[in-house]
């Protein structure tokens, strides 16, 4: 890889708001490094490259530890400018009939990897004197997720995390950045099994590539948290931050209880 330019670590980033973050890193003069588990990495890389910028693939699977180390060994003893730890995976359907194993699942992916991914990365940025981290957070994570509610409690700690480590490495030279888009037009609701039977899952969403740019542009600029997307998105943030949880909770539920009709409900 081009050892002159910049170096960007993007996880998640086959599709939807990692690519798009990958995109916005390529087109400004960045190299990188992008990880996913599924087999649309390969593509993902060969549209990057049409933006003239080196960019090195690891396909590997973040729940699992061995999968975090493949991608930390990659990028080990190089700078890393930013490193964007967007993997994530979403779970619809009340918390009684889903399985175990697939909450178990978004736990290990949205907070297990993330921390032991952050370790390695933070400690080299500390000891380089520089770096920045950029955190795929969710307008979730205030938000009592009734009907989703393992994977609204990950967004929460990932929040907390980012912030907390904002304060810990203020004087180090490392900045941290946290995002929390809303709905956007990704696989999320597919994956999560939520895509025709929730009132959320039909709902308009927002633009992929439209909350990566302005996620790019928070992390660069050194800003703390942003919330991104639309005006109705940030309008969401701005009543997260007053509405009681008691009202959020059942507000979610309207939006995530499984609906087999495909009815919507007010």
């Amino acid at each position: 890889m081009n050892d002159t330019k910049p170096l960007a670590l993007v996880t998640g980033a086959s599709s939807g708001i990692g690519f798009e973050l990958a995109k916005q890193f390529a087109r400004n003069g960045f190299s990188l490094v992008i990880n996913a588990e599924d087999d649309r990495l390969a593509d993902a890389a060969k549209q990057l490259r049409q933006f003239g910028g080196d960019v090195e693939t690891v396909r590997a699977d973040l729940r699992h530890h061995d999968g975090v180390e493949r991608v930390y060994r990659t990028v080990a003893g190089r700078m890393v400018d930013v490193a964007a730890l967007n993997a994530g995976v979403g779970l619809g359907g009340a918390f009684a009939d889903t399985d175990l194993a697939d909450d178990q699942s978004v736990i290990d992916l949205n907070v297990t990897s993330t921390v032991r991914l952050t370790k390695p990365l933070v400690r080299d940025m500390i000891a380089n004197g520089e770096g920045r981290l950029l955190f795929t957070s969710s307008v979730a994570a205030a938000v009592p997720g009734a009907f989703q509610p393992v994977y609204n409690a990950t967004k929460s700690f990932v929040q907390s995390f980012a912030q907390a480590l904002r304060e810990e490495l203020k004087d180090t030279g490392v900045h941290v950045t946290s995002f929390m888009p809303g709905p956007t037009d990704t696989d999320f609701f597919r994956r999560a099994g939520m895509e025709d039977d929730t009132k959320i899952g039909r709902m308009d969403k927002d633009d992929p590539a439209e909350v990566a740019a302005q996620a790019f542009d928070a992390v660069m600029r050194g800003k703390d948290k942003l919330v991104t997307g639309s005006g109705r998105t940030k309008a969401q943030g701005i009543a997260n931050r007053i509405v009681p949880d008691r009202l959020k909770a059942v507000a979610h539920r309207k939006l995530a209880e499984p609906d087999p009709a495909g009815s919507e409900r007010d």
